[in-house]
């Protein structure tokens, strides 16, 4: 293998991974344009959603991703590393003939780095709202700079 074999290994990588903290970003500052699928069942959508997240769990996917203009971009996700449903999705979602972009880490690092998150909560009339469920980033997967602010610099 060859430094060259490497590059080209690393840059189809990138090519079809991203990770929550750039997500986030391009979510904040709009430099993106795509669309971000939760793929999960919907007790883990009530549960916890990456903000910004549209739920289309992988079943629906079929009748759903061609509701969407060919030139459509995607960014999915699942639980986290130990489950592949996020790559499956990936799977279904390119053989519709649409650019998709795998989130490493899932909904899991997303909710552990702090990125805001948001579940919904039903009253007992039975109508449902959006509320805030972000959490304190965990210090083992996002370092945090002086600012209180995620500082990996990744």
């Amino acid at each position: 293998m060859t430094t060259s074999d490497a590059a080209r290994h690393f840059r189809a990588k990138l090519a079809f991974e991203t990770d929550p903290s750039d997500v986030a970003s391009a979510l904040a500052d709009g430099s993106e344009d795509f669309v971000f699928v939760d793929t999960r069942d919907e007790h883990a959508w009530i549960q916890g959603h990456a903000r910004g997240a549209v739920h289309i769990p992988k079943p629906d996917m079929p009748v759903r991703i061609p509701e969407y203009p060919a030139d459509t971009q995607f960014v999915v996700y699942c639980w986290g590393p130990g489950c592949n449903g996020a790559t499956r999705a990936g799977l279904i979602i390119s053989e519709l003939g649409y650019a998709v972009k795998e989130m490493i880490g899932g909904f899991e690092y997303w909710a552990r780095e702090g990125m805001p998150v948001d579940a919904i909560a039903v009253d007992t009339q039975g109508a449902s709202a959006a509320v805030d469920a972000t959490r304190a980033p965990d210090p083992l997967t996002a370092s945090i700079g002086a600012h209180g602010v995620i500082a990996c610099d990744c």
